[in-house]
Parts: structure tokens; C-alpha cells; sequence
């Protein structure tokens, strides 16, 4: 036994050791260089330090986001363009998780990910970054889900009703009206004391556009804020959307306010990921999708959740838009976001 004591001691004195040599931030030594770039990816070579989320800045300027950690190499995605990043160009590690702005000085505002407008104004002023991934809260911090969150449908009010710190998800074929309910919701919340944070994920710009003028002329536009990743952004970007949108939320949640989160939508986010994962040669599983992608939107979405009255009694609700195909609800990623989700809101395309 005293032997055994000893080595534990010895073991929890190496660990010590590595702690304290561990530097946190952007070092001179912490550097690499691209082997090889394309379709918003690039693989670095020299990263040896590199650690899973953290911000990687190049030559250019442009910012990256370390996905993938091999023995030899680190593979990145684009947070911009690539037309500043090639073979050879020098990258350079900063020690920080890619972080987002959070605050009251977002609200009403267009941005992307990253916080830059898209509105044609001024940057938001903000003070405070987080992390935009961060742990769910514990079971010891939730509350029940009690107060109801009205949509302004009658048949979802009366039949299925929403709750604050509720998932439910929208799903349905092409052009049933799903974004339609979404921001109906939005548009109810005017009457209610609820931010709601819209996050366009791969949409088109023009339906971006849209969703924001309606928003505009029938909703309260002071309370909302607008999270948008279009087509033709980066996959990094497009990646990185419904996490920064779901942190920023998350800051009024913590605040003890109640924040509305809609994501539009899920699927796409799922087929951005595969195309990441696919050009990082991750192994492929079910309809090429990678083995992680039920984890990548279980961790997202149990962010959303009603604190309890010691942690101020904020919610965070959440409504993840999905897209069916045929009205194949046994497809892979509407089976995941349909186990993951409290409840689900069908629309039947016979309907429409």
C-alpha cells in the first residue's frame, strides 16, 4: 500500500508540474504553416500545442478555427476568405477558444458569427466575448418548464403549447411554412418580455432579408437580433453560426431575462459539417455524415433550458428549424434532432 501511495503522489506531482508549465495565450513558439487549403478548410503542419476550438490567426490577418487535431498536422477552418491563405502561409496559434460579442448592444443589429455588421452601420459596441461553445447547464441549476410561451397560433397555443426553456422542433418538407411559424413566434414575443435571437444558417440572402423586413414592420426589432451566415459565407462561418447565436443568447438567459433562439435551419448546418468533416478526411458513417454529428447538435441544444430561481430564473427556448425530403421523418438527421428535441411541431406538405 505505501508503495502504491507513492506512485499516486509521484503521478499527481508530474501532472502539477505540467500545469504549471502550461502557457495560456499566444506564444512565438506556437506557429505552423499550411500544407495545403481549399473549399474554406486547410490543413497546418506545426501546431503541436493547438488545442480543439482555438482561433487560429494567418499571415493575411484572416482568423481560422482549429477543428481536427492529428499527430502531425491540424486541420482548420476558415473564419473569412481564402484568398490570402496558401501553401506555406505562416499561422499562428493564439491559446484562446474562438469567442463571440454578447450584450444589450447587439439587439436590433445584423451580424455575422463573429459579431460584424451586416446592416451597413457601425460595429456594436461591446464590452464582453465568450466562448461560443460553452457546457450546458447542470440538472441542479434547471427548473421546470412552467411558463408558456405563446406563438400567436391558435392551434399551437390550444393543442401543443410552447414553454419557456422548451425545445421544440419545426420540422417539414420545402416550402410548408416552417420559417413562417418561427416568426410568427418572434412577432408574438412584442406583446412579451422575451429577446429572441434569429440565426439564418446557409439561407439565401434574399429570404434573410425578407424574414428581417417582417420582422421589422410587425415585430419589435429593438428585441431581436439577428445572427446571419448566408450561402455564400464560409462553412466556418456557416459552422460557427448557431453556437455564437445560441451564446449570445445565452447572456440575457443568464441574466435572468427570457430569450427566444430560432435556428434556421439544422439540416444545412448538419450538411455543412459533413462537408467540413469529409475535406478533413474524417471518417464518414451513416449517409456520409461523420460519427459526431448526433453529439454536435445534442451539446448545442441542451443549452437551451429554464434556470432556476437561485441562478435568476432566466430561459433559454429554442426552435431548430428541419428540412425533410419526401416527408422521409426516418432520415438521419431528423431522427437525431427528433430524439434530441422536447417535442416536435410537423408540418404535412398535403396541407400546403
Amino acid at each position: 500500500m505505501p508503495r502504491l501511495l507513492d506512485e499516486v503522489a509521484r503521478r499527481i506531482d508530474g501532472v502539477r508540474r505540467q500545469i504549471d508549465a502550461l502557457q495560456i495565450g499566444a506564444r512565438e513558439d506556437h506557429f505552423g504553416r499550411v500544407v495545403a487549403v481549399g473549399d474554406g478548410v486547410a490543413s497546418v503542419e506545426g501546431l503541436a500545442a493547438a488545442r480543439l476550438d482555438e482561433r487560429l490567426r494567418f499571415e493575411d490577418g484572416s482568423a481560422g478555427m482549429a477543428v481536427t487535431l492529428d499527430a502531425d498536422r491540424v486541420g482548420c477552418v476558415l473564419l473569412g476568405g481564402e484568398a490570402g491563405v496558401q501553401t506555406g502561409t505562416r499561422v499562428h496559434g493564439t491559446g484562446e477558444v474562438v469567442q463571440v460579442p454578447v450584450g444589450e448592444a447587439l439587439l436590433g443589429r445584423v451580424i455575422d458569427p463573429l459579431g460584424q455588421p451586416l446592416d451597413g452601420l457601425a460595429p456594436p459596441e461591446v464590452r464582453t466575448r465568450v466562448p461560443a461553445e460553452q457546457p450546458a447547464p447542470a440538472i441542479v441549476d434547471r427548473d421546470l418548464v412552467e411558463d408558456p410561451l405563446y406563438t400567436g397560433l391558435a392551434v399551437i397555443d390550444a393543442m401543443i403549447p410552447l414553454g419557456r426553456g422548451q425545445r421544440q422542433l419545426i420540422i417539414g418538407d420545402r416550402q410548408t411554412g416552417k420559417t413562417s411559424v418561427a416568426v410568427d413566434t418572434m412577432i408574438r414575443q412584442r406583446h412579451e418580455d422575451v429577446i429572441c435571437v434569429y440565426c439564418a444558417i446557409g439561407e439565401k440572402t434574399s429570404t434573410s432579408a425578407q424574414v428581417i423586413e417582417a420582422i421589422r414592420a410587425h415585430g419589435a426589432p429593438q428585441r431581436c437580433l439577428f445572427v446571419i451566415a448566408a450561402a455564400d459565407a464560409p462553412p466556418g462561418l456557416q459552422w460557427l453560426a448557431p453556437f455564437a447565436a445560441c451564446a449570445m443568447a445565452e447572456w440575457f438567459r443568464d441574466r435572468g431575462q427570457h430569450a427566444l433562439l430560432v435556428l434556421d435551419d439544422l439540416t444545412r448546418h448538419a450538411d455543412v459539417h459533413r462537408q467540413i468533416s469529409l475535406l478533413l478526411r474524417q471518417p464518414p458513417g451513416r449517409e456520409a455524415y461523420p460519427g459526431d454529428v448526433f453529439y454536435l447538435h445534442a451539446r448545442l441544444l441542451e443549452r437551451a433550458t429554464r434556470l432556476s430561481p437561485e441562478r435568476g430564473g432566466g430561459s433559454l427556448t429554442a426552435l431548430p428549424i428541419a428540412e425533410t425530403r419526401g416527408g422521409n421523418l426516418t432520415a438521419y438527421i431528423p431522427t437525431n434532432l427528433v430524439s434530441i428535441t422536447d417535442g416536435q411541431i410537423y408540418l404535412e406538405p398535403r396541407l400546403f
